[in-house]
């Protein structure tokens, strides 16, 4: 729906800001609780503009929030028509956002998964398998090879 047209563009985030002034503003509905306009997607023609918001508290705020937004349309729609100087404004469709309650919920995912990460990291202890450091030096690979040259020689003796 959105377009990469940089007139259409401007327009989306003309009525963006718009929309937002008017709400907090304008539009004196006791319903509308805590809005924020996220993101408006204007279609290429500009014949429509999708509005996505979010709203802060409970479900039952978002419900009628949304019956607000509803009712508002129409004065949102000649205010956007009046500030763009636009003959024919766009329809005006309001859109919950969801975005913000799944990134939401991916950070209490991830929190969670650190969490357990980090129990499991504390139960398993700090035992080595093997050796603390299982890695040759290079002073004793110089002597276990000075070795190994004696342990050939020795195998040379057996072999005569």
């Amino acid at each position: 729906m959105s377009s990469s047209n940089p007139r259409v563009r401007k327009i989306a985030d003309r009525i963006r800001v718009i929309v937002a002034e008017m709400l907090e503003r304008r539009i004196k509905d006791p319903r509308i609780g805590f809005v924020t306009v996220t993101d408006v997607r204007v279609s290429g023609d500009t014949q429509q503009a999708t509005v996505f918001y979010t709203v802060l508290g409970e479900e039952t705020d978002l419900a009628s929030t949304s019956a607000a937004l509803e009712s508002a349309r129409g004065l949102l729609r000649s205010e956007v028509a009046k500030q763009l100087g636009m003959r024919h404004a766009p329809t005006l469709e309001f859109v919950h956002d969801a975005l913000p309650e799944n990134a939401r919920h991916l950070d209490e995912v991830l929190a969670r998964a650190r969490q357990q990460d980090e129990a499991v990291a504390a139960a398993r202890g700090t035992s080595y398998a093997g050796e603390a450091d299982p890695y040759k030096k290079p002073r004793e690979q110089a002597a276990d090879a000075d070795a190994g040259d004696e342990a050939d020689a020795v195998h040379e003796d057996d072999e005569a």
